[in-house]
């Protein structure tokens, strides 16, 4: 099967190649059509604009917003916006993609897409912040809707700015509309159970994992790298479930306590703390890097991009990594891990929890009605297992990789989807 091959990886992976060399990888183990190859390899749309936003000083400056729409076959394109000073096209492209295998993954019908906007909020105030959210908006007012394209928060974003982009866009259509986005206020139609949603979907895939590979839960040691949202909330979940989280960390640096921290002193103190652990005293301080190589049974890298690499791969001491952030481990570092003997639940499954609950979110929205956190939780878990053994099945009848075997599950149900559906 002659399939164009994407440009060399660099050091320094480029995201959009990354994906593809999985992608291409799983691909040719499902002897996937070359026509379906590329319909699927390539987003069906990109979109960039310039958005002008006057600043609290007076003066006008212009940012740069884009929107990627990788795949509409199962159905509304769905995917986060990003404010980040390093936000491009090739990031959005890969992340839009990575939203199509995981909503394909853990069988929900939508595909990818994604949205970011080159800026730092951090430096912004709340005013400027709003006037960028509600431009952005208006310039991709054909491409959101409810049926169409469904925008959630991502870095740097959260529900106060889903809350100003329902506005903007519901001012536009005469009406409420609940549905154009999710990650909403409660007020406003968000949904119980979805800021503890990916963090908790990281807990059901790593209770899955460790139940196949025989691990006892009251037995097993843990590091999260990251004590964000997701990271915090894995943590917290995991450790009310028996297991022992030993390090935790965040950009200040990493901490270490051998009998185990208590997650919810470090949660209370993060959030005393301007969101830092910096000067954490119930552990140990350790550098940054050297969370990902400690000898514990579980691993939870839940921070950024590309921090398990090939140079530090053939260190890593852990049974099983579990990815809770998007792209934690490069492609490059794959082999060596997989060589090793280490599981690893990948990015496109075990980071599903949120947009499964954002799913649920724009279902309530749809039905006018609200389920309990309760439901919530219970269709969600039950939604993660499932596409765990669903995964762990493929693995093991194809002899691959759990992050190929995902792929594979992704690709051929997007894949058949588009053959049903009768193709071009």
């Amino acid at each position: 099967m002659a399939y164009l091959e994407p440009a060399p990886l660099l050091d320094k992976e480029n995201p959009f190649e990354a994906m593809m060399s999985r992608f291409r990888a799983a691909s040719q183990i499902l002897g996937l059509e070359e026509e379906v190859y590329n319909v699927l390899k390539v987003p069906a749309r990109q979109v960039i604009v310039s958005l002008p936003v006057t600043m609290d000083a007076g003066n006008i400056r212009v940012f740069e917003g884009y929107r990627v729409v990788h795949s509409t076959i199962l159905g509304p394109s769905k995917g986060g916006i990003r404010f980040d000073p390093h936000v491009n096209l090739d990031e959005v492209k890969a992340l839009a993609a990575w939203m199509t295998w995981k909503c394909a993954v853990v069988d929900i019908p939508y595909g990818g897409a994604k949205g970011g906007v080159a800026c730092n909020p951090r430096e912004m105030s709340a005013g400027e912040i709003e006037r960028l959210v509600r431009a952005y908006t208006l310039s991709m007012i054909d491409i959101f809707g409810p049926d169409k394209d469904i925008p959630a928060p991502d870095m740097g974003t959260g529900p106060r700015e889903m809350a100003w982009l329902m506005d903007e866009y519901s001012r536009t259509q005469g009406m409420t509309v609940n549905a154009v986005v999710t990650g909403k206020p409660i007020v406003l139609g968000g949904s119980l159970g979805r800021t503890e949603a990916t963090g908790r979907g990281v807990m059901v895939s790593t209770l899955a994992a460790m139940e196949k590979l025989k691990i006892n839960p009251y037995k097993a040691t843990c590091a999260v790298q990251g004590f964000g949202n997701v990271g915090s909330w894995a943590a917290r979940l995991l450790s009310e479930r028996g297991l022992k989280v030993q390090a935790i960390s965040d950009i200040t640096g990493a901490y270490y306590n051998e009998n185990g921290i208590d997650i919810e002193k470090a949660v209370a103190y993060r959030d005393k703390n301007k969101g830092l652990l910096t000067g954490f005293a119930e552990a140990e301080s350790l550098g940054t890097q050297d969370i990902l190589t400690l000898p514990v049974d579980v691993l939870v890298p839940a921070a950024t991009e590309d921090v398990i690499t090939a140079n530090n791969a053939s260190e890593i001491k852990a049974k099983l990594i579990i990815e809770g952030a998007n792209g934690p481990t490069s492609s490059k570092a794959d082999n060596i891990i997989y060589e090793k003997g280490i599981s690893v639940v990948p990015d496109i499954l075990a980071n599903a929890g949120g947009v499964t609950v954002s799913y649920f979110e724009w279902v309530q929205n749809r039905l006018g009605y609200k389920w309990t956190a309760e439901r919530v939780n219970r269709r969600s878990d039950r939604i993660m297992k499932d596409a765990f053994d669903n995964v762990y099945k493929t693995a093991v009848e194809y002899k691959v990789s759990l992050r190929i075997a995902a792929y594979m599950v992704a690709i051929d149900k997007v894949a058949k989807t588009y053959k049903f559906r009768g193709g071009y």
